[in-house]
């Protein structure tokens, strides 16, 4: 009868320290997973903080954001992209010591193709409106621009300004600042995919007028141009262009200096001389 009660005892204590080791076991696990969050949630703030100079010389290439917007971004016989704020785009990129790469974007949803990394800038003749202000952080004005009509030559003169504007459908880009000037104005309009498709709509007369880009309009309308029929007509906005960032960039002083320093040594100047307007930059 002892032998059996010492046996139950010892089988008892067994089974305590057995459990007692488990309740440990357990407790060390939580341990270790609060610490493991403590460190993911630290790894992620670490990310977050991380500028956004950082993160493009760490993965080696500055993704600009473009359209087809000639003379600020177009692709030549060899579908290299050129023009002034391609050119200057390389540049800055070079001046980071990392690549360039460009992306066409659907202008509409230019902001979710920055906020989502997509694309690390906006660099396509863009206009300085509250809305993009309000949703990026901008270069200071390195452009002035205007919004203004576009139509067939043979009737330009019966639409000499804004009021007279009323009867004709427009082809506006949609987000743009054409867009905007045909709201504003109350204007009559079809949304399309680019400036460019704007004109081929003008052009074919599924639309009567367009609303673009000044320094588009001088490029691509007029007699030696690839729309010699169409005219410029009415000017219904006067903007100015800026590069855009994710809010809290430090890419923005960045290129703001580089533009500053560029603009000094006459390099801005001669690339938007090579492109035709050279007239429309601001100084720096």
């Amino acid at each position: 009868m002892k032998k059996l009660l010492a046996l139950a005892l010892v089988a008892g204590m067994v089974l305590s320290m057995t459990a007692c080791g488990g309740n440990n076991k357990e407790g060390d696990s939580q341990d270790n997973t609060s610490a493991a969050g403590e460190a993911s949630s630290a790894e992620s703030e670490a990310g977050s903080d991380e500028s956004d100079l950082a993160y493009v010389k760490d993965k080696g290439t500055l993704i600009v954001g473009i359209t087809n917007f000639e003379p600020m971004d177009y692709q030549d016989e060899n579908g290299e992209w050129i023009g002034f704020d391609a050119d200057m785009a390389k540049l800055f990129a070079e001046s980071l010591g990392v690549d360039v790469e460009f992306i066409e974007i659907d202008w509409d949803n230019k902001i979710l193709e920055l906020d989502t990394k997509t694309i690390d800038c906006v660099w396509n003749g863009m206009t300085l409106t509250p809305e993009v202000t309000s949703s990026m952080d901008c270069t200071n004005a390195y452009s002035s621009n205007s919004q203004v009509v576009v139509l067939p030559s043979d009737i330009a003169d019966q639409y000499p300004d804004a009021a007279s504007l009323a009867d004709l459908s427009f082809a506006v880009e949609t987000g743009s600042a054409g867009e905007q000037a045909a709201i504003d104005n109350e204007l009559n309009y079809t949304p399309v995919d680019t400036q460019a498709t704007a004109l081929m709509e003008v052009s074919a007369g599924t639309s009567d007028a367009a609303i673009i880009d000044l320094l588009m309009a001088k490029a691509m309308v007029g007699e030696g141009t690839s729309y010699d029929s169409l005219t410029m007509g009415v000017t219904l906005i006067d903007e100015e262009y800026g590069v855009g960032f994710r809010k809290g960039s430090d890419l923005v002083d960045e290129l703001n200096s580089f533009f500053a320093e560029k603009y000094a040594d006459g390099t801005m100047t001669e690339i938007a001389t090579t492109y035709g307007i050279e007239g429309s930059i601001v100084e720096q």
